[in-house]
């Protein structure tokens, strides 16, 4: 005969305690991670931008100023030619600080533009036919903009990627093969024109002197010189 003691049931069941998940941040650069494991997660800092290269977390600092003003920029040229030109239909829509799905990974662009859809994109499947950077002056950046980014770009089927360089004044388009020529540079004072948008035009100075106001601003006694 067991001689035991039980404690008496008090039928409140035991609560265990669950342990409250760190959002991502800039602790989180460098993390691994899977397409679908980024896609999943909903708790980004937003004072940081996110990108993941080849399975790898990539913290950067959010677009300051002088990369948003210019973006703004280009957005009402695309908007006032989506309504006002008599072409303008032909530009689905346009998005800013969207992701581009890469097999192995989610590339973070300033500014894309569908073309030609005849219906509201669907980001995670319909790829981009314009895809647009401003470059930041990090050097890191700079590569992954005019190098890495424009083979991945290309090779998920993007039809023209720009690179607007407020630094050496110049905007470089690459295009997808068989579009000649595959490469073209757009002096300051220059206005492209694409035939992916008939009729419409970017004057980079627009562009270029938005990013300029931002330098010429007085600083003031909280901020840093």
């Amino acid at each position: 005969m067991s001689t035991a003691r039980t404690r008496p049931s008090t039928g409140t069941p035991k609560r265990t305690r669950r342990l409250k998940r760190r959002p991502i941040g800039l602790h989180s650069n460098g993390m691994l991670m899977t397409p679908e494991e980024f896609d999943r997660r909903t708790d980004f800092d937003d004072r940081y931008a996110y990108e993941l290269i080849h399975g790898v977390l990539i913290v950067s600092p959010a677009p300051g100023e002088s990369e948003r003003d210019p973006n703004g920029e280009l957005e009402y040229l695309f908007r006032n030619y989506k309504k006002n030109h008599p072409s303008g239909s032909v530009l689905t829509r346009t998005l800013s600080e969207q992701y581009i799905q890469l097999p192995d990974g989610r590339r973070r662009a300033d500014r894309v533009a569908w073309i030609g859809l005849g219906r509201v994109p669907k980001p995670r499947e319909d790829v981009p036919a314009i895809v647009i950077e401003i470059v930041s002056n990090r050097r890191r950046d700079r590569a992954r903009d005019y190098e890495e980014k424009r083979r991945e770009y290309l090779a998920a089927g993007v039809q023209e990627y720009w690179v607007i360089d407020r630094f050496r004044r110049v905007m470089t388009v690459f295009r997808k093969e068989p579009a000649e020529p595959a490469e073209v540079v757009v002096e300051e004072k220059e206005t492209y024109t694409t035939p992916l948008l008939p009729g419409f035009e970017l004057p980079l100075a627009t562009l270029l002197e938005a990013a300029d106001d931002w330098k010429k601003r007085p600083s003031t006694p909280t901020e840093p010189k």
